[in-house]
């Protein structure tokens, strides 16, 4: 009995170890194949240079223009005043009626700030703005009337939501008109936009062109290794086996590609820098290009490595599976 449960024991013990083993000797494979894949790009390095360099400079090109319409979209969506909305109260108003607009507007949801600037501040200001001086002091009477600005929320400060906002202030009885300068933010949003569907078209079809470069570069090698691919095919070998180090080179391609692309993005958009903080200290602001972190490196890793794999693997269904030994 005890013979009978100790060799039920060995026979477990050794299945285990079977097991432990074709895992580590799979990894094992992988690696090796891996590191093979990468000598054979170190032996040609004019070849890996070219086919690397059109990958990274394929995705330079979209990944800047994003960076670049995403920091767009973060300066205006910091200008408050695009959507201010300025209220002209009617001349016969009272003083403590307008009071009375400014609190009951302070307690909309849509608003966040309320401003109110009488007729006689108005008047000052024009004075000292228009360098007309004592004129202005001849006139009979204020032709200004009291105005109240209303900024509304970031939720309403969109175009249509500012416009919505401005028509039920329009319908306030104390108001005369209601005044909203916002066609040049339609505009440069419309711009925006434009851009944004732009940067997606180009980068499918450089992604695209990125896939048929990588699989004819994928092509090329398994054409240079046809007898190669004959010989493992007759002493057994699995296609799996067979596929695995062109897709460990496209894999390679996309690794080293998406670091170039990251680099170049790096150095343009520091070449660019200085032209941006001349363009902003015209307008007395501080701006940082931002977009340059660990997640945005790690997508176009992910994406490069995505391309370049997808262009090794349509090429090796197609063409490895055509060569058979005669």
């Amino acid at each position: 009995m005890s013979i009978l449960f100790k060799g039920r024991s060995q026979g477990a013990s050794s299945r285990k170890i079977g097991f432990v083993q074709s895992i580590v000797m799979f990894f094992v494979s992988h690696i090796r194949q891996a590191l093979s894949s990468l000598g054979e790009l170190w032996r040609q390095p004019a070849a890996s240079l070219m086919t690397i360099g059109v990958l990274g400079l394929s995705i330079t090109l979209p990944s800047t223009l994003y960076i670049m319409v995403k920091n767009t979209e973060k300066i205006t969506a910091g200008w408050e005043q695009a959507s201010e909305i300025s209220l002209f109260l009617k001349p016969d108003i009272s003083a403590a009626s307008s009071q009375q607009l400014v609190a009951r507007l302070n307690t909309w949801e849509e608003i966040d700030s309320v401003v109110f600037i009488p007729a006689d501040d108005a008047l000052k200001e024009f004075q000292h703005l228009s360098g007309l001086g004592d004129a202005i002091a001849y006139l009979q009477s204020n032709p200004l009337p009291d105005v109240v600005l209303v900024t509304p929320i970031d939720k309403h400060a969109t175009p249509n939501a500012a416009k919505t906002l401005l028509d039920k202030l329009k319908q306030q009885r104390e108001v005369d008109i209601g005044k909203l300068d916002i066609e040049w933010l339609e505009r440069l949003y419309a711009v925006i936009d434009i851009a944004s569907d732009l940067v997606t078209f180009i980068g499918i079809l450089l992604f695209f062109a990125v896939v048929l470069i990588i699989g004819n570069t994928i092509r090329l090698n398994i054409l240079n290794k046809h007898d190669e691919i004959v010989v493992m095919k007759l002493v057994g070998a699995t296609d799996a086996f067979i596929h695995r180090p062109f897709l460990y080179t496209g894999f390679w391609y996309g690794l080293l590609g998406g670091l170039m692309a990251w680099f170049a993005v790096i150095i343009i958009l520091w070449w660019m820098d200085s032209s941006i903080q001349t363009f902003a200290a015209m307008y007395q602001k501080d701006f940082n290009i931002t977009g340059l972190t660990g997640t945005a490196l790690l997508t176009m890793l992910g994406l490069s490595i995505t391309l370049g794999v997808l262009g090794s693997l349509i090429s090796v269904q197609r063409h490895v599976r055509q060569i058979e030994p005669k």
